[in-house]
């Protein structure tokens, strides 16, 4: 199989890389999360209007450029290696899909907003009972008059604190459905109550609880079950390939800093045992490298070979990023997790990773019982 990048899709790398080389630096990332707005909206800017990655993957008619589960492999990847914390795969990849598989003038008038880099969008899913499962979702949609009244709870919203609109996932006359709406976490409507947080790898997230949220009647994207167990696949896929850019930054990270460290007069990178370790590092990377490939090339395919490949790439993805994390802490001592030191942030992050979009343990399971006979 054949996966050399094409002209363009090597451009989009390329300009990509040389942005965040330049424009993104993790101090000053860092800082934004920590104690400022929680992220950098003037980089979300560069994004859509000096590079075009947040158009990159939308359809044409909303402004996009038409590019597909491969470009948006490329962009995650570049993005894990400089570890971005804006909100790329929340906004673009999973609410971008699903906007673009509702249909509408509502969705059309948002995707235009993604690309242009006016608007970011958040995924109210799960809840405190039921997770992610759909069959268990207890968050209600019920007509009253013309309008619909949303009840229920939200918890680990990622993004939803930086949401300039939010998607609620509820139960309606129809089955499992989405619900748009514009939203401020600062303001929220009358209806809901905001408990944001940061994360433990600096992102932003909230709990969300709907009182009665009362939406209009046009709020009601439709049935969207199995766009939302697609947007899930495509959510886990994207949070593969930006670890395997996490991933491959550490390893580099370690591989330099073991050439420089001395100890007994010598580099410690020159010790057999030490060699043997960032081998194994390196070689857990390619494996997590390849599933990326299946998941990615997997996302268009039929739901359960989709969800077979997504499941095989996760789990690898989670078991390669424990390793790589911690031995790359491990052989920076110490100062492996300091916050002085990127290696802390990178470790931290791809910690996180491995239960987002479902845990490591659960795509195995997924897996195995996918891959019965």
């Amino acid at each position: 199989m054949n996966f050399t990048l094409s002209d363009e899709q090597e451009l989009l790398r390329s300009g990509l890389t040389k942005f965040l080389a330049t424009r993104y630096d993790l101090e000053k990332s860092r800082a934004a999360a920590k104690s400022g707005p929680g992220w950098q909206p003037e980089i979300w800017r560069g994004f859509a209007r000096e590079l075009g990655i947040l158009a990159a993957t939308l359809p044409e008619d909303a402004g996009g450029l038409g590019g597909g589960p491969v470009e948006a492999m490329v962009i995650t990847e570049a993005l894990g290696y400089a570890l971005v914390i804006e909100p790329y795969i929340d906004t673009v990849v999973v609410a971008g899909g699903l906007l673009q598989r509702a249909g509408g003038a509502r969705a059309r008038a948002v995707l235009e907003a993604i690309a242009d880099g006016t608007a970011v969008v958040a995924l109210a899913l799960t809840e405190p009972d039921a997770g992610d499962d759909l069959a268990a979702l207890s968050t209600t949609a019920e007509r009253d008059g013309d309008d619909w009244v949303v009840t229920g709870s939200k918890v680990v919203v990622l993004s939803a604190p930086l949401a300039t609109h939010l998607l609620i996932a509820a139960r309606a006359p129809d089955g499992v459905s989405l619900l748009l709406t514009e939203f401020d976490a600062a303001a929220p409507p009358a209806g809901v109550t905001v408990h944001p947080y940061r994360t433990i790898d600096d992102r932003r997230g909230a709990d969300l609880e709907f009182a009665g949220l009362r939406l209009p009647g046009d709020a009601l994207l439709g049935e969207a079950e199995a766009s939302l167990l697609r947007a899930r696949d495509e959510g886990a896929a994207a949070v593969v390939s930006e670890a395997v850019g996490g991933m491959r930054k550490v390893l580099d990270d370690t591989v330099e800093y073991c050439k420089q460290r001395q100890q007994f007069g010598q580099p410690i990178g020159s010790f057999q045992v030490l060699q043997h370790r960032m081998v194994d590092m390196y070689m857990e990377l390619e494996q997590a490298v390849a599933a990326a490939y299946l998941a990615v090339l997997n996302l268009d395919a039929e739901p359960e070979q989709r969800a077979r490949a997504v499941s095989a790439a996760k789990a690898t993805a989670g078991r390669a990023a424990r390793f790589i994390g911690q031995n790359a802490v491990q052989l920076h001592g110490g100062m492996g997790m300091t916050e002085e030191l990127a290696i802390g942030h990178y470790f931290k992050r791809l910690t996180a990773m491995q239960y987002e979009f479902g845990t490591t343990a659960a795509h195995l399971s997924r897996y195995a019982q996918l891959a019965a006979p």
